[in-house]
């Protein structure tokens, strides 16, 4: 019996080792599920499961700053999900994003599964969700980096210790419900010092002449460049007419024409600020937007029968590129367009203080061309993997040159100039199209001979008026702290973010402006905590944050050096700073339809709105009237309203569903001379901010301030 029994023991099949993988998201799961196959379950975290608490500060500032995590609400079953799904796996592969933020996640999954499960837990990591990315990590794991998780900790310390002291003063000396933080104040202070620049910025006069001439059949336009000799200085309309008259009757002479070659290099691959600014400035998204896109595009699409992961890891600082990246590049360019495949890889340089982490943002395969897959990709997936894709294959191709010529034509003491410039050689433009620049428009001219005379049709002068410093936009807040080292690239992003949330910050024609409210919070804190409200500390604490990673300097004692003193300003600005509470409320005619009291306009989280002056007998609130309706015997008012889901503003009547006029266009409480209907602000690069009546039958256009009209282009 007994060799039986052993018999069929030695007959079963071995169990086949059951590996539990953790990522963040369930579209990267997904996506990593599929390439693994069996015998590996894939579980998202859905990011932190354990945390600082939101209701505490949470840091034994008398322990070394230890702080005190917990599960965080919500995630309990979850947490307990995995740790179930632990016990039963023979191996666990904590696969977190590469850096300080997946670290830390990494480390406290650890930390909450070890007891639970007697599997051997290990860390992977990956640039890229593709087949042999994952299989190669997934065969090489490797253990937690301390001290990438001290450098994480070092972070969220330090700006909890600073949020949970600025915010009570801001709560006792401007309004309940404020909040500040390290970076975002520092980005706060920028936007606000750009504004004040702005507003005092004095605009001056000066004029410009162009002249159209003809040359056969072909007419084209010269400016001036030179009179007596000199540069032109035309600040008035009497020196532009001055110079016309002197001139008008003299021969129009070709007196030079100069030919030029110029080479126009390729880009470097994307890092996150770089694509930020690209997707901002040629596709009009925000930086949160961008974000939100390249994750999905980053976890995986759906190509047919596969979930492919379509780029690269998204928050990098760096434009290294992996050997087997460029193989592949290269191959594709070798096949498409093999006249402008260099001799060897390019390689572009690391900025000294990139971290160095990741590749930069690129294609996982460039056989997936943008065309390939537009069917699988909605229209902002296709437009930015359009983009990535364009900037990765540009980046290794030959550069492009172009020929540039310049002719100057002399009329009496003045010299007018045009150049015209063709692409000679395409090299990388032939992979460009929605990256593509100024450079690759051709223009041309008609074929002169120095020395000939050619006829002068007309004279343009126009007056112009010196251009103040331009408001950040989402674009340039982004390029400013990179510059500055301010924050890094998973913090861009969050950075505006939270101050269009907090509403110290809104967008008008893609500019950030500072509220009233942000104004007030800026100016207190830049005032009064000058060495932490400051760029170069940002900046300083981000090469500390790099030290405790690299394992050159203690997280606890980079804390210590900064909290004592802080705190001590704190307590002592608590005690001298004064109390503005109540500054923007206003009183208004308005009056309560439910207890006939007056009505309050206050600033809230989302804007100034209107309250009952009877709180907290009486909770009635209502949205600011910005004009009144046009529609016929309507009589209703125009505020501003959300649309569901997105929550995007519109501006809609307030006798809705009955009236449904609704504007994209936020009124600015000033009426049309010409027809009566409200008029809105508009924005375009060629006018800058104009006023624009809503009425669609209505032609009026004016500048900001009212005393230009505008014309558009194709009007007479």
């Amino acid at each position: 019996m007994a060799e039986k029994k052993t018999a069929k023991k030695t007959s079963k099949k071995s169990k086949t080792p059951q590996t539990l993988v953790i990522v963040e998201s369930p579209a990267k799961a997904h996506t990593i599920e599929q390439i693994l196959g069996p015998g590996y379950t894939v579980k998202a975290s859905m990011g932190h499961l354990i945390d600082l608490p939101k209701s505490r500060m949470a840091i034994d500032v008398d322990n070394n700053f230890q702080p005190e995590y917990i599960t965080v609400r919500g995630r309990s079953k979850l947490l307990k999900e995995l740790q179930k799904d632990a016990k039963k796996a023979d191996y666990v592969l904590l696969a977190s994003d590469n850096d300080r933020e997946g670290e830390a996640i990494a480390w406290h999954l650890n930390n909450a599964l070890k007891d639970k499960t007697s599997a051997k837990i290990s860390r992977i990591v990956f640039n890229e969700i593709t087949p042999i990315e994952i299989s190669e990590a997934v065969k090489n794991p490797g253990e937690i980096v301390e001290s990438k998780v001290n450098a994480q900790k070092a972070r969220r310390v330090l700006d909890r210790l600073v949020g949970y002291n600025l915010s009570p003063l801001l709560w006792s000396k401007v309004k309940n419900g404020l909040s500040a933080g390290r970076v975002q104040s520092v980005a706060l202070r920028l936007i606000c010092e750009r504004e004040k620049e702005v507003e005092d910025f004095l605009p001056e006069e000066y004029w410009s002449l162009d002249a159209d001439f003809q040359k056969g059949k072909t007419s084209f336009t010269a400016q001036l460049v030179k009179y007596n000799g000199e540069n032109p200085e035309l600040k008035s309309e009497a020196a532009v007419n001055d110079i016309m008259e002197k001139i008008k009757n003299s021969p129009c002479v070709v007196s030079s024409i100069k030919k030029s070659e110029k080479t126009v290099r390729p880009k470097a691959p994307f890092t996150t600020s770089k694509l930020q600014q690209a997707a901002a400035n040629r596709l009009g998204y925000t930086s949160r937007k961008t974000m939100q896109i390249a994750q999905q595009l980053y976890e995986g699409i759906q190509i047919g029968q596969n979930h492919v992961g379509l780029i690269t890891y998204m928050r990098t600082d760096s434009v290294r590129i992996s050997d087997t990246a460029l193989a592949d590049v290269r191959g594709w360019i070798e096949k498409n367009y093999p006249k402008d495949l260099p001799e060897e890889p390019i390689h572009y340089t690391v900025g000294k203080a990139a971290q160095d982490a990741h590749e930069g943002i690129r294609p996982t395969y460039t056989t997936y061309t943008p065309e390939s897959v537009k069917e699988y990709l909605t229209h902002d997936q296709f437009r930015l993997y359009s983009i990535i894709w364009e900037r990765f294959v540009s980046s290794q191709m030959n550069n492009a040159k172009m020929i540039t010529t310049s002719v100057e034509i002399t009329s009496g003491d003045a010299v007018f100039r045009v150049a015209a410039s063709k692409v000679s050689e395409k090299g990388f433009y032939n992979v460009i199209k929605l990256l593509s620049s100024k450079e690759d428009k051709s223009t041309s001219l008609p074929a002169m001979k120095e020395g000939e005379e050619i006829q002068v049709l007309k004279f343009h002068p126009e007056q112009h008026f010196t251009q103040g410093p331009a408001r950040y936009t989402d674009a340039s807040i982004v390029r400013m702290l990179e510059e500055k080292g301010i924050g890094r690239p998973s913090t861009y992003a969050p950075i505006i973010s939270v101050l269009l949330d907090r509403y110290y910050v809104t967008r008008s024609n893609k500019q950030l402006v500072p509220t009233q409210l942000g104004r007030m919070i800026s100016k207190i804190l830049v005032e009064s905590f000058p060495a932490v409200i400051n760029e170069s500390f940002t900046a300083e604490v981000e090469n500390n944050l790099d030290k405790v990673e690299a394992d050159e300097l203690v997280w606890n004692n980079m804390i210590g050096d900064f909290y004592e003193p802080f705190k001590h300003r704190v307590e002592e600005v608590m005690t001298t700073q004064e109390s503005i509470k109540g500054f923007l409320d206003e009183e208004t005619d308005k009056v309560c339809d439910l207890c006939g009291k007056p009505m309050i306009k206050k600033l809230g989280r989302f804007g100034f709105f209107l309250a009952c002056s009877g709180f907290p007998e009486c909770h009635n609130t209502k949205s600011i009237p910005l004009a009144v309706c046009p529609c016929k015997d309507c009589g209703g008012e125009i505020v501003t309203r959300k649309s569901k889901g997105r929550g995007k503003e519109f501006y809609g009547c307030t006798n809705y569903p009955k009236c449904n006029f609704i504007s994209h266009f936020k009124p600015i409480d000033q009426y049309c001379p010409q027809c009566g209907w409200f008029l809105v602000e508009k924005f375009d690069k060629k006018h800058g901010t104009y006023k624009s009546c809503i009425n669609p039958d209505c032609d009026y256009l004016h500048s900001a301030d009212g005393e230009e009209p505008i014309i558009m282009e194709g009007e007479d």
